[in-house]
């Protein structure tokens, strides 16, 4: 491979001279700009707003353009005579944890190589160091102008460094998180987590460009005069119903892997009812292959049936409460009335116990008085 950068590592008082050679490489498929009247390139050229002169590469140098529009020339002399001491050298600065790094700052790859047999010695040592340590170096170097922020790591028996961005070009997240107040339920992260589980691991080395491959076929049609397939794209429904979607997929994933209890999932999710979590609709849903009615169209008759039980729901709630209120008010009567009847009942019998009374109480005293009479000697008369 072929190295972008040589210099040396500075670890402490240790410098190892070194090559910087890219890690990474790019397969992705790059097209040029045509005349889409007749094919032909479309090329540009560098040239002078002064003169209109075209330029070549040996004639071009850097400039700054201040806020006023005008240019200062800078030069490759000017740049080299700065004080950068990492003009040259990886300077190691730190060993910190693997964690402490967050691959938000992740940029670039690169290996470092051993430059010659006498840097063999100290590169190893750094590399075991680092493997011993299980931490990783912080360094800075600078490279194609600028100086940057490093990491160093052991991959295999190799020492890799990641460029890393500073900390201030990364962007705060502000205003990217949803604004609405979402609750999620256990039973929905049930039904995540087993989706994750059944999805499980991946070997990377497995992974490949799906879009490349197929932009190869496409211009190896083209190539060789044949019509380039068109495969139809697999309809995606709206997203109406979150447990469903989950269910769903956990039973798509079993059955893509050929696992057993393909059903799993959704008989874990019985223990609670699914509630309808709704996504703002942009399209309305495609219907599915095999003549099967479309989600919203279920989701339609799910609601009339819903409103239907709600309506019944609400009629027997009203002839319940009307049926109590009517009982309620002839028990009302019913009681009135026969106490009414009681109170006049009492009266009468109170009526006439008093009258008795009085009668006993009448005949008493006539009882009295002829006893009286009867007792009582008469008196003879003077002669």
């Amino acid at each position: 491979m072929r190295s972008i950068w040589n210099g040396a590592i500075s670890f402490g008082l240790v410098s190892i001279p070194i090559k910087l050679v890219n890690a990474t490489e790019s397969h992705s498929i790059s097209f040029r700009q045509i005349h889409t009247a007749d094919g032909g390139r479309i090329r540009y050229r560098k040239v002078c707003e002064l003169d209109g002169e075209e330029l070549t590469a040996d004639q071009i140098g850097k400039g700054y353009e201040e806020a006023d529009g005008s240019i200062i020339p800078i030069t490759d002399q000017d740049l080299a005579s700065l004080p950068l001491p990492t003009a040259k050298t990886i300077e190691i600065v730190a060993f910190v944890p693997a964690t402490d790094i967050d691959p938000l700052q992740m940029d670039a790859a690169y290996y470092l190589a051993a430059n010659g047999v006498p840097a063999a010695k100290p590169y190893t040592l750094l590399r075991e160091a680092l493997k011993r340590s299980r931490r990783v170096a912080i360094a800075k170097f600078a490279l194609r102008g600028r100086e940057r922020l490093g990491m160093l790591r052991v991959v295999d028996d190799v020492i890799a460094m990641h460029g890393l961005l500073w900390p201030d070009e990364i962007r705060a997240p502000e205003g990217v998180a949803p604004e609405t107040q979402v609750t999620v339920r256990e039973a929905e992260l049930d039904l995540a987590d087993a989706l994750m589980a059944t999805l499980g691991e991946v070997d990377l080395e497995s992974m490949h460009d799906d879009y490349r491959t197929a932009v190869e076929s496409l211009i190896a049609a083209k190539s060789s005069g044949e019509a380039p397939e068109s495969p139809a794209a697999e309809p995606r429904g709206q997203v109406i119903d979150l447990m469903a979607a989950l269910e769903k997929s956990v039973r798509a994933a079993r059955e893509s892997r050929g696992e057993a209890g393909a059903d799993g999932g959704a008989e874990e999710a019985e223990a609670e009812p699914a509630a309808v979590t709704p996504i703002r609709r942009t399209a309305a849903a495609p219907k599915a292959v095999g003549g099967k009615k479309s989600t919203a169209a279920g989701t339609k008759r799910t609601a009339a049936a819903a409103k239907d039980g709600t309506a019944k729901k609400t009629a027997a709630r009203s002839t319940a409460k009307s049926t109590a209120k009517s009982a309620a008010k002839s028990t009302a009567k019913s009681t009135a009335r026969a106490t009414k009847s009681t109170a006049k009942s009492t009266a009468k019998t109170a009526s006439k116990a008093a009258a008795g009374k009085t009668a006993a109480k009448s005949t008493a005293k006539k009882t009295a008085a002829k006893k009286t009479a009867a007792g009582t000697p008469r008196r003879r008369s003077s002669a």
